[in-house]
């Protein structure tokens, strides 16, 4: 559980840099749409995510993560593992 939680502290952090609110409604943003990322951008934000927690998004996800909510889900479910 803590460990958790430390990972969800991490994330908050990285979004924070990236200014990206995670709270309340806007968690639910599209990046490409309503939050007019590219799609470099959207990479760099996961390797930062992958850095910071020394988890591996697998590929197959990552076409799949199109807001902060389903991002956060892919880092503290199974789809990524420990690199």
């Amino acid at each position: 559980m803590n460990n958790r939680i430390s990972a969800f502290k991490k994330i908050i952090l990285v979004f924070k840099r990236y200014g990206i609110q995670i709270m309340g409604e806007r968690k639910f943003d599209h990046f490409y749409n309503d939050l007019h990322m590219d799609e470099v951008y959207v990479n760099g934000l996961i390797f930062e995510i992958e850095y910071e927690l020394k988890k591996n998004l697998a590929d197959e996800f990552i076409p799949t993560v199109s807001s902060p909510s389903t991002l956060v889900n892919a880092f503290l479910q199974k789809e990524a593992v420990p690199s």
